[in-house]
C-alpha cells in the first residue's frame, strides 16, 4: 500500500514504491491528486500553459489563414479585372481587323481606278 500522507509544501516531493509489496494480481493504488498538492499545482500549471500555447498557435494559424483568404480573394479580383480587359482588348483587335480589311479593300479599288486612268491616257 502506497502511503499518503501529506507532506509540506515547501519540501520536494519524492515517489517511490516497490512492486514487492503489492498482493499478487492487485493493482498499485492509484495516489490521490490531494495527497500531492505540489504535483497537482504543477500539472494544473503545465496544463494551462500548455492551452495557452495551443490557443496562440490556433490564433496564429487562423491569421495566417484569414490573410491566404484576403490574398486569395484580391487575385481572384485581380484575375477578373484582367479577364474583363482582354475581352476589350479582344473586341478592340476585332474592330481594328475589321478597318484595316475595309481600308486594303478601299486601297484596291483606288490602285484599279488608278490603272484604268493610266491605261486610258
Amino acid at each position: 500500500m502506497i502511503s499518503t500522507a501529506r507532506v509540506p509544501a515547501d519540501r520536494p516531493v519524492r515517489i517511490a514504491f516497490s512492486l514487492d509489496h503489492a498482493p499478487d494480481g492487485a493493482p498499485p493504488e492509484d495516489p490521490s491528486p490531494l495527497a500531492f498538492p505540489e504535483l497537482d499545482q504543477q500539472l494544473q500549471s503545465t496544463l494551462l500553459s500548455f492551452s495557452r500555447c495551443r490557443l496562440v498557435t490556433c490564433q496564429r494559424n487562423r491569421k495566417e489563414l484569414v490573410a491566404k483568404l484576403a490574398q486569395a480573394e484580391k487575385e481572384k479580383g485581380d484575375a477578373a479585372q484582367l479577364a474583363r480587359e482582354f475581352e476589350a482588348l479582344t473586341e478592340e483587335n476585332r474592330t481594328l481587323k475589321l478597318a484595316q480589311s475595309q481600308c486594303v479593300e478601299q486601297l484596291e479599288k483606288l490602285r484599279i481606278q488608278y490603272q484604268k486612268r493610266q491605261g486610258s491616257s
